[in-house]
């Protein structure tokens, strides 16, 4: 299983000095929403050029113009773009075709899917890599939220997926025991008082 970081931090200095922390223990580096809004794909460029061998994941979340905006961010430096999976399945097919065109790859997030089973199926079928099980920090903050739904869909939905949503040392070993390829942590490495023993604690809990 893969370990992924998502810097939901706001400008591409701190993107930089985050992902020098924690590189030697991740395996991709996620330049949030937040970040990308707030700082342009030229974080995305940055970040590619400071880790070449990292696989770096633009979470552009994209709804609209799937073949343009993949397009965009594998210029920037991006493996992987986010479609959302609430989109129109001609905006994934079309993030798809830039993709291939650059042999990267389209990772569908299926936050705010409410059968995130059957879509899963549905956007693996139009050439996603992996789909993202995923819950935004408004739905985790909600009373009673756990992971174990977004790990259940994963397990039934036999495809490729990531877990993001409250990954860390408790959650990662039931993370990895539902089959994800990747695990996701946000929060729990950019808000930890030392991010590289984070980083490297959920590297270790990874069997």
């Amino acid at each position: 299983m893969k370990l992924q970081v998502a810097m939901d931090l706001l400008t591409t200095e701190a993107a930089l000095e985050l992902a020098g922390q924690v590189a030697e223990y991740v395996d991709i580096i996620e330049l949030g929403t937040p970040l990308i809004k707030a700082a342009g794909l030229s974080a995305v460029t940055a970040i590619k050029k400071a880790h070449p061998d990292k696989i770096v994941f633009a979470d552009m979340k994209t709804m609209d113009a799937g073949e343009l905006e993949a397009d965009i961010a594998f210029k920037a430096g991006a493996d992987l773009v986010t479609i959302l999976g609430t989109a129109d399945d001609s905006t994934i097919a079309g993030g798809v075709k830039a993709a291939k065109a650059h042999n990267k790859g389209i990772v569908v997030d299926l936050i705010g899917v409410a059968d995130k089973v059957t879509r899963a199926k549905e956007v693996r079928a139009l050439g996603a890599k992996f789909v993202e099980m995923h819950a935004g920090l408004d739905e985790q903050a909600k009373p009673g939220y756990d992971l174990n739904g977004l790990l259940r869909a994963g397990e039934e939905a036999r495809v490729p997926f990531s877990v993001a949503g409250g990954v860390n040392l408790t959650t990662i070993e039931a993370v990895q025991r539902a089959g994800a390829d990747v695990a996701v942590a946000g929060g729990a490495i950019y808000g930890a008082a030392d991010p590289a023993l984070a980083a490297k604690q959920l590297r270790a809990a990874i069997s």
